[in-house]
């Protein structure tokens, strides 16, 4: 009697599972393995939220001033220029990632082999969605060539862009947790919610401005024409 009249208990067993919390559980059990103040993860976060920060207000001013394609004498150059920074920003990126992980416990139920294997699944699964991203849009395409004036015939429809939008971006995010996975990680693995939602905030930002630009484009064929 007095246990059917005791509270449900949140992880002590599937007969007193209290699904309202069970959430809540997981994520308390998460966080202990993470400690927000270490360095490496401080860092971690702060380049995750920075390098979308720095493409989308440098790709607008450059959009709205040319003062890139002014100062590097093509638009072309200066995109290359902000690819470059892109690509050193990303590798910062991925090295803060690997080392706020490194420095993190690991989770003892995450570190077995099928949870490597399924790791190793993710991180295919986010290179090929990046690379074919990559060779479907080329360079300019991939670092902000439309800002620069680098504009495209169409919309691109091949693969992946046929599967989903922002392949780039979520592959990118099953690079990151596939290689948290890997690492039997949850530091790597509340990071990687990090990148998620950055990436998620970045898309509400860019496309509206992306999509303004060809429809401009549009406008100025019709008159032409």
């Amino acid at each position: 009697m007095s246990n059917s009249l005791a509270g449900p208990d949140c992880c002590g067993g599937l007969g007193n599972i209290d699904f309202r919390q069970a959430d809540l559980c997981v994520m308390t059990r998460l966080l202990g393995y993470v400690d927000p103040s270490d360095p490496y993860f401080v860092a971690a976060v702060v380049t995750i939220a920075f390098n979308p920060l720095f493409w989308n207000v440098v790709a607008r001013w450059e959009q709205k001033t040319r003062k890139l394609s002014r100062a590097f004498g093509s638009p072309y150059l200066a995109c290359y220029a902000l690819g470059g920074a892109i690509l050193f920003l990303n590798a910062l990126r991925s090295h803060c990632f690997t080392q706020a992980m490194l420095s993190q416990p690991r989770m003892h139920s995450l570190d077995n082999p099928v949870a490597y294997r399924a790791g190793l699944a993710l991180l295919a699964v986010g290179s090929v969605l990046v690379l074919s991203s990559f060779f479907a849009l080329g360079f300019t395409g991939t670092f902000l060539g439309d800002y620069f004036g680098i504009l495209k015939e169409a919309r691109v429809t091949t693969f992946p862009f046929n599967m989903l939008d922002n392949p780039m971006y979520w592959g990118s995010t099953a690079n990151y947790l596939g290689w948290a996975v890997m690492h039997a990680s949850p530091t790597g693995l509340g990071l990687t919610v990090v990148v998620a939602l950055i990436y998620a905030v970045a898309i509400l930002y860019e496309e509206p401005f992306t999509a303004e630009i060809y429809q401009q484009k549009s406008s100025q064929f019709r008159k032409r024409s």
